[in-house]
């Protein structure tokens, strides 16, 4: 499987027989807290409870990248391989106190010395100078080496966040190590402690040979539902470029990419930033899948200037791809924002690199216009025909590439390169004719009440707020057929004819409560009753509810769907 090994070890094999772990210096700083202490340490104490001897807990997974010469970058679990080596430098330097005198050969200082060897590394007998089995990136490693290892005094002035977190984990550590032995004379049972503690922890260790199989796991991993963040790996390689090319001062470079860096991802968050990444990517070059995003990138970024580059595009489409995420009329005009919530209504993806595209290279004006006529497109497309998402897909990367490069730069021609995807009306108004949704909660229940609010609309000119806490949807025909049936419907008929967008009416809440899985002569009068327009329009119309009412009702909303999902541009 493309380079990589996969193994359950203890930690204490995974410390053992002169292994060496290096956090890469541009990966994220230490970050761990209070909660992430308390709970280790509650796992822990599981496995010192009577009848827990010989029972293991299970840590996750520890992606590593090999070196050579039993030499490992860490790409997955540094905070908490970091912080098992605080647990182990509070163990030993408890050890450490109950010594006698500072004679190498005390045997609580031979005991102390013995564990630093086995879990944490050695210490240069002269100088003191640490080589730990474990070094961290370059914002963390100097405190880590210089003053944790050693078990020195802990400075707590002019330091970085993450170097005083660092220290509080030590110090929590230290005081959990010392409650828990206060009786304890000697530090046999510490080491007896530490021991079980690293023999007791397990992992799922996974060795790559390049950062593109790290990718790789990483994709794998999180389509199980394990969170990793392939953000990091990406970080990684634009520092590492970054360092390898910098001109002047590099620190200076560095630190400068470390703030855009981290601008962005703080404004999309590391959860969100590798669609974001996908959606950009895909809004310029040909169209790639996300397991292939890093490989492309890697490729195509190769020196400093090709780093900064990126990052400045990057910056130029974050506030798009956040308007269409989280569309905000504080950052985006009341048109527009209300676009995005139409298109964010139906969960639809596939266009956001071409509206990315257009973002940058139109005005207000026209990227509205071609906004409006993405919405159109995937409502005939997606929400209503269910067409192939994947073909879609490769349409709207074809138009944004031609955008990109100034191929296409007015909306109405982009609007007409969409034709290819753009249901057309007969077929538009058969498979709206024939829909069903199963309306219940969720997204759609959120589609039914937007296309009865927007036929309401059209046919009666007043909007409705389908926000409206009391506004729900109604089942003419129950949603659950009741036991002694329900008119002319049989249960093979209720099925059939229950999720029809046809059988829908939108009533304010306290009628469509009380209504429950009354017959129609009652709901009819409900809906009589109803300030909305359109909902009284169907009662008026129909005076038995069946099979043909539904039909003819749902065909009749088609004609009008035609009408209000259009694209005159397209039009034959």
């Amino acid at each position: 499987m493309f380079g990589i090994d996969t193994s359950n070890r203890s930690l204490a094999d995974l410390l053992g027989n002169g292994v060496r772990y290096r956090v890469p210096p541009f990966q994220r700083d230490y970050s761990w807290d209070e909660d992430e202490w308390d709970d280790l340490w509650r796992d822990l104490e599981e496995l010192f409870e009577d009848g827990a001897e010989g029972v293991g807990h299970y840590m996750g997974y520890l992606v590593l990248q090999g070196r050579g010469d039993q030499r490992y970058d860490v790409i997955d679990g540094q905070q908490r391989l970091t912080t098992l080596s605080l647990l182990a430098l509070a163990v030993i330097g408890q050890i450490e106190q109950r010594a006698k005198t500072p004679d190498p050969t005390d045997v609580e200082r031979r005991r102390a010395d013995e564990l630093r060897k086995r879990y944490i590394g050695s210490l240069d007998p002269v100088t003191l100078v640490s080589e730990p089995k474990l070094s961290l990136n370059r914002h963390n490693d100097d405190y880590y080496r210089h003053y944790l290892v050693p078990l020195a005094k802990l400075p707590r002035r002019n330091r970085r966040r993450s170097e005083h977190q660092l220290r509080k984990a030590f110090e929590w550590f230290d005081r959990r190590v010392r409650a828990l032995f206060t009786e304890a004379k000697t530090g046999e049972a510490l080491a007896a402690f530490l021991q079980q503690v690293t023999q007791s922890l397990f992992f799922t260790s996974i060795v790559v040979t390049d950062e593109l199989n790290a990718f790789k796991v990483f994709e794998t991993l999180n389509a199980r539902g394990v969170r990793l963040s392939p953000t990091d790996l990406l970080k990684n390689h634009l520092f590492a470029v970054v360092s390898r090319d910098a001109v002047g001062a590099p620190e200076d470079e560095l630190e400068a990419l470390e703030r855009r860096w981290e601008s962005l991802v703080g404004q999309l968050g590391a959860e969100r930033f590798t669609a974001f990444l996908r959606v950009h990517w895909n809004s310029r070059y040909a169209l790639v899948r996300e397991a292939q995003l890093f490989k492309r990138i890697r490729e195509s970024v190769t020196s400093r200037q090709a780093v900064f580059d990126l990052l400045r595009a990057l910056d130029d489409d974050v506030e798009t791809f956040m308007g269409l995420a989280e569309p905000d009329e504080q950052v985006w005009s009341r048109p527009l924002a209300s676009l995005a919530r139409e298109l964010r209504g139906f969960s639809v993806r596939q266009p956001w690199p071409l509206l990315l595209a257009c973002r940058r290279h139109l005005g207000d004006g026209g990227f509205a216009d071609v906004l409006r006529a993405c919405v159109v497109v995937s409502f005939r497309y997606n929400v209503i025909a269910g067409r192939s998402p994947a073909d879609l897909e490769r349409a709207y990367n074809r138009v944004a590439i031609a955008v990109s490069q100034g191929e296409l730069d007015q909306a109405g021609a982009i609007i007409r390169a969409l034709a290819p995807i753009y249901v057309d009306d007969e077929a538009f108004r058969g498979d709206f004719a024939v829909r069903s949704l199963r309306a219940r909660t969720g997204r759609n229940s959120t589609v039914a009440r937007y296309i009865l609010e927007r036929l309401a609309r059209h046919a009666h000119g007043l909007p409705l707020d389908v926000e409206a806490s009391d506004l729900t949807l109604e089942h003419i025909l129950p949603d659950r057929m009741p036991a002694e049936g329900w008119g002319p419907f049989t249960q093979d008929e209720h099925a059939r004819w229950v999720d029809r967008l046809g059988n829908l009416v939108l009533l304010h809440g306290k009628p469509n409560r009380q209504l429950g899985q009354a017959d129609y002569e009652a709901k009819r009068a409900a809906m009589l009753l109803s300030p909305i327009e359109a909902t009284r329009a169907v009662a008026e119309r129909y005076e038995r509810w069946d099979a043909e009412a539904i039909e003819a009702r749902q065909r009749h909303m088609a004609k009008q769907a035609v009408a209000i999902w259009r694209l005159p541009q397209l039009d034959p």
